[in-house]
């Protein structure tokens, strides 16, 4: 006991010039004797000189403080083992969530400068329809732009929105695509399917939307007899995992350019909200056309 304790105050109490261990050693040698020499003061009382005769006792004695001794210096040498263990893991522990906490916060900052260009490319390929349809003097030059302003004031303050839902989304895409189709009434029609506790559902602004401007861009526009597009999506019920599409009857994969910026920041994008599980995928549909896939866990963290 009088070991620990000294062990313990050296710890507390050492002299600033003097290390911890070399102190805790210190203390260790030097308090085994002097707690043998106590405890034969308090049990021999009188009887001390009679017992410093006894040269077995006392050569027993000695034995004793020797043990103690070294028994002393090797439970002080695994203590200071363990707890310079215990300081490294920690030291471990908060560098790692250091790093954790700057790779959040670049990965934070890499999808805003991401959504930043997706934004622009968006507006700019609206607006530039309503230029056509102006420039042509078509009758549903009013209605389109009339459909862009309300759809703009739904939709500008949700850029960028990190609480921004898949029921807004799902609202967003469904005026796009009225918009698309008030340009082109004859080559576009489209479907938005509901989606189950969309309300609830956490998702990145304008994904959805980047994907069917896509598909009205490089499917539907470039076609000589327009198509459709369907918008859709599934849970599954035992894992949770989400598989939203976008499907259109356009011109196809073989002669649409390959996936390009926008399909690489929404990937990235998508990733950074729900973890590397989350996929997007490409295929070519039947007879024609493209259907895209995005696949995530709603429940999972970047």
């Amino acid at each position: 006991m009088a070991l620990l304790l000294a062990y313990a105050a050296a710890g507390r109490f050492k002299p600033h010039w003097l290390g911890i261990a070399p102190a805790r050693l210190m203390a260790v040698v030097l308090t085994a004797p002097v707690a043998a020499l106590i405890t034969v003061l308090v049990t021999q009382g009188a009887n001390f000189s009679a017992y410093l005769g006894e040269r077995q006792t006392l050569l027993g004695q000695i034995m004793m403080v020797f043990l103690s001794i070294f028994f002393g210096v090797l439970f002080s040498l695994v203590a200071m083992r363990n707890e310079r263990k215990q300081r490294e893991r920690a030291d471990r522990l908060q560098t790692q969530l250091e790093k954790d906490a700057l790779e959040r916060e670049l990965l934070d900052a890499r999808l805003r400068l991401l959504q930043k260009q997706i934004e622009p490319h968006f507006l700019f390929n609206t607006l530039a329809n309503v230029e056509a349809l102006v420039a042509a003097g078509s009758a549903n030059a009013g209605p389109v732009l009339r459909q862009l302003i309300a759809y703009l004031r739904a939709a500008m303050p949700r850029l960028g929105d990190a609480d921004a839902t898949l029921a807004t989304e799902l609202q967003l895409v469904r005026t796009y695509l009225q918009l698309m189709h008030l340009r082109m009434p004859d080559r576009l029609q489209y479907s938005v399917a509901d989606f189950p506790a969309a309300e609830t559902l956490r998702f990145p602004a304008m994904a959805l939307l980047t994907l069917v401007e896509n598909a009205v861009r490089h499917g539907i526009d470039p076609s000589m007899d327009g198509g459709s597009i369907e918008v859709g999506g599934s849970r599954d019920p035992d894992s949770g995992r989400v598989t939203l599409w976008v499907a259109d009857t356009g011109i196809g994969m073989a002669e649409t350019a390959q996936p390009g910026t926008g399909l690489s920041n929404l990937r990235t994008r998508l990733q950074g909200c729900y973890g590397a599980g989350a996929r997007l995928d490409l295929h070519e549909a039947t007879p024609r056309g493209v259907r895209v896939e995005l696949h995530f866990d709603p429940g999972a963290k970047p």
